[in-house]
């Protein structure tokens, strides 16, 4: 099982803490704006990324809407990961972006 937040939520905790977020979107999709630092594991390519990450840490799941980073987070919370999704994605997102891919 996983939690869930709001993406306002999300930009609270980046501006107090160094958190860790999972940004699944394309690629291409980075170009609209990103967090700094987030961990790239496109969904398409999933599978391929697995070993950035590790279950003793928890991980914030982001993608555009929210619907794929849903995904994503059952299934990474099913696999023991600690994992919180953000609701309403980058989408809803006003904090600080970088535009570098």
């Amino acid at each position: 099982m996983y939690q869930s937040i709001i993406a306002h939520e999300l930009e609270q905790l980046v501006r107090k803490e160094n958190v860790k977020v999972i940004d699944v979107r394309e690629t291409y999709e980075l170009s609209m704006g990103h967090i700094k630092n987030m961990i790239h594991m496109p969904i398409s390519e999933f599978g391929k990324h697995l070993h950035k990450i590790n279950k003793n840490d928890h991980y914030y799941v982001v993608c555009l809407s929210g619907s794929r980073s849903q995904m994503v987070s059952n299934f990474l919370a099913q696999q023991g990961y600690k994992i919180t999704n953000v609701l309403g994605g980058m989408s809803a997102y006003n904090g600080d972006l970088v535009y570098e891919v």
